[in-house]
């Protein structure tokens, strides 16, 4: 996007919510949070999703029936914390992309 606000491209293109989008470090990824259902449009639970910076290969990492959202990289990129109430509460957890 220009700093004019024009050339604004879309990532993501789902009937449901894309959430929270984060960049990695080297610049070369996006992690963010979707709803999911089991036909993949994404419309049951929010789950964490890694895709490269120019929107393609979208991959899930995440896949239950909580909600995960919030991502942060870490400075090394090897790692990504997140929100989970996995465990009946809201909690940070960290998992590998």
């Amino acid at each position: 996007m220009n700093a004019d606000g024009s050339r604004v491209r879309n990532l993501t293109n789902n009937a449901v919510a894309a959430a929270y989008p984060v960049w990695s470090p080297d610049g070369r990824s996006i992690a963010f949070s979707s709803r999911l259902d089991g036909d993949s449009d994404r419309e049951r639970d929010w789950e964490l999703y890694v895709m490269n910076a120019d929107g393609s290969e979208i991959r899930r990492l995440t896949d239950n029936l909580s909600d995960e959202w919030a991502p942060a990289w870490s400075p090394d990129g090897r790692r990504i914390a997140f929100v989970s109430d996995r465990d009946g509460d809201d909690e940070i957890y960290v998992i590998e992309p």
